[in-house]
């Protein structure tokens, strides 16, 4: 399991001696499956379902072993299947580890209904590769799954030891009969735990096993939670089980793995006393970034100039010194801090060093401090209140991945007592950009005087923020002709697949990104999107927006409604006509929807029109100011998205 670098820098070490009470074997070494089992009863609520985890056993085990320690990791689970989809999903049986790795068990069988039992064995295991993600997965092929069986598989892993906090996920997308959870460490390691989303709280057992602690959790029938829904952010819905090591009762370690110890431990180390040719170095370095007195061009040069020159890889070796980064132009993600933080001082730029968690994977809780929450990596500047990513390329101040937005944070700060500096963390929250940044802005003209049947259609198309975001950097990591590919890709969205005439943009590149939105600018002919009925003409004027998100609903939605970003779009259409000719139904650009929280509009489709002579004006605004939106308010949320579907749906009815 790959882990945060500087996480495991500062994990807090357990000194053990050898006075002390150590283990020789995990506790469930000899645990298996009932081999003499060939059916299994299916509860009856459950009898037709298309996929149920009949039982899922984890059982986690810290073993010491003199001033050593080791982590045992058990799954054992039986999954029902009930469907031709639940056949297809597990016809792979994927093994979530590296067979490299300290596999003790790995085994897998299938019950059929009528008792067969199909063994899995190593013959059965193949690899799978994800070209696109340019990952190997290994799997147990299986053969003969029908409705009715039964996959039992378990897994022992050895592993080393993960004291600084992790988070079990205790439900899934399909329900759960019998979970069981387990944590057993020796009686003088006391963990803290904590419960989300109605799960019960870990009940402490010191009596099952000598001089041994078990936190165990058990529960039945636990609902599923759909996956699947859009705008959701699952993983922070889910009943969720977080722990950690918080004392050490043999050696008297209390409040261990803190914030308040990170945050000394990780200001010093990437703020080491510079020596001559550290110094050189880094002015030598400054001296190519340009200097300005606006705090935020200035920041983005510095960040343009170290992203472009320092090549970051997280898993290579950390640099003795900062020369050393500077000379061979790479960095992991230590040595990328350090030298953004040398930067800034030269440049006495008052900064934080922020760590934080992707708020879709693992939500930052300010309750528990856990350093799970410290795997992703901003810096803070409190005069201009804006955020950098360090570690993203394609980034630029104010824009920082979303992902880690919305969401609570530890800012390390600089402070000095008695003349000495030292770090001081505090948790503090991460705004994200709002709509002043992400706003998009289309001005389309469709001309009809020249010919009714075929348009002239000419549109302005503006991108900012982090909309611009997904096409400016493009232009620098591509060719010339794939650039040009690209570019007509994205025309094509907004001229409804029909070959454009013309084709320009502005503000492409990473030059420009936080600076300036990205521009396109797309002439075509409109008669694809025109049609001669008698004395009529029908003209799909919605479609010159681009295509829209037609947000379907079927079953009862579970999950409160998470965006990425807020974004704010202006569409104007300019309508031309020539003389004489009229519009039947401009009342369809008519559209009021709002969704209100606490009395305040937070997302809105609001369309309007004027007219003045031979000219139409529609008018359309769209918004979505916050991140969060209550699951009470779902129906006019999906309003709001789906407007904008219904408008791009639009088909105005021409006559002369």
């Amino acid at each position: 399991m790959k882990t945060n670098h500087l996480k495991n820098i500062f994990t807090l070490v357990i000194l053990l001696n050898s006075s002390l009470f150590f283990a020789q074997e995990y506790s469930f070494k000899n645990y298996d499956w009932n081999e003499k089992e060939t059916t299994i009863a299916i509860p009856v609520q459950y009898k037709n379902e298309k996929e149920v985890i009949l039982e899922r056993n984890t059982k986690i085990e810290f073993v010491v072993m003199g001033k050593s320690a080791k982590q045992y990791h058990l799954l054992h689970e039986k999954i029902y299947i009930n469907s031709d989809d639940a056949i297809e999903r597990n016809n792979k049986i994927y093994i979530p580890f590296s067979l490299n790795e300290s596999v003790l068990v790995n085994k897998a069988r299938v019950i059929l209904k009528n008792g067969t039992v199909i063994h899995l064995d190593k013959k059965d295991i193949k690899e799978d590769v994800d070209q696109e993600k340019g990952m190997k997965y290994n799997y147990f092929a299986v053969n003969g799954l029908e409705k009715g069986a039964v996959i039992e598989k378990i897994y022992v892993l050895e592993e080393s030891p993960e004291f600084t906090g992790q988070t079990i996920k205790m439900q899934d997308e399909y329900p759960i009969a019998n979970l069981n959870f387990e944590l057993i460490s020796p009686n003088y390691l006391v963990f803290k735990t904590k419960s989300y989303n109605g799960l019960s709280e870990a009940v402490i057992d010191d009596k099952k096993i000598e001089n041994t602690t078990v936190l165990s959790i058990t529960e039945k029938n636990i609902p599923a939670l759909d996956n699947d829904e859009n705008y959701s952010n699952w993983n922070l819905q889910l009943k969720l089980f977080r722990y950690k090591l918080d004392e050490n009762l043999m050696n008297g370690g209390r409040n261990l793995n803190n914030f308040k110890a990170f945050s000394t431990n990780v200001f010093d180390r990437l703020n080491p006393e510079l020596d001559k040719k550290d110094l050189k170095a880094l002015e030598d370095f400054c001296k190519t970034i340009p200097k300005t007195n606006d705090l935020q061009e200035q920041v983005w040069n510095i960040e343009n100039k170290i992203k472009k020159t320092i090549a970051y890889d997280r898993y290579i070796d950390s640099k003795e010194t900062l020369s050393d980064i500077i000379n061979t132009k790479q960095a992991n993600q230590t040595d990328i801090l350090k030298i953004y933080l040398a930067v800034f001082k030269k440049f006495k730029i008052e900064n934080n060093v922020v760590f934080t968690s992707n708020r879709y994977k693992i939500p930052f809780d300010k309750e528990f401090e856990s350093f799970e929450n410290l795997s992703e990596l901003l810096f803070y500047f409190p005069t201009i209140k804006k955020y950098l990513t360090p570690t993203e390329i394609e980034y630029r101040i104010p824009l920082f991945p979303a992902t880690v937005a919305n969401n609570n944070g530890l800012f390390i700060k600089e402070k000095t007592f008695a003349g000495v500096k030292m770090g001081i963390g505090e948790i503090d929250f991460i705004a994200i950009p709002g709509t002043d940044i992400t706003h998009d802005i289309m001005n389309i003209t469709v001309d009809f005087t020249q010919d009714m049947e075929n348009p002239l259609v000419t549109s302005n198309l503006t991108f900012g923020g982090y909309s611009g975001l997904n096409f400016q950097p493009i232009k620098d990591f591509a060719s010339a002709e794939q650039y040009k590919t690209v570019l007509k890709s994205i025309a094509e969205n907004y001229t409804a697949e029909a070959e454009y005439k013309t084709l320009t943009t502005e503000n492409d590149g990473t030059e420009f990104i936080g600076k300036k939105p990205f521009v396109l600018n797309v002439t075509f002919d409109g008669k694809e999107l025109t049609k001669k009925a008698g004395e009529n003409y029908l003209f799909s004027v919605g479609e010159t927006i681009g295509k829209q998100m037609e947000f379907y609903q079927e079953n009862k939605r579970a999950l409160p409604v998470e965006i990425d970003f807020p974004h704010l779009y202006t569409r104007n259409i300019k309508i031309l006509l020539p003389k004489g000719a009229t519009i039947k139904n401009l009342d369809k650009f008519v559209m009021d929807y709002k969704t209100d929280i606490n009395g305040k509009t937070e997302a809105a489709f609001t369309s309007k029109y004027t007219k003045k002579g031979d000219e139409i004006l529609v008018e359309n605004t769209e918004f979505y100011n916050i991140i969060n939106y209550p699951l009470d308010q779902f129906e006019d949320y999906k309003a709001v998205i789906n407007a904008a579907a219904d408008f791009n749906k639009i088909v105005i009815i021409l006559t002369k």
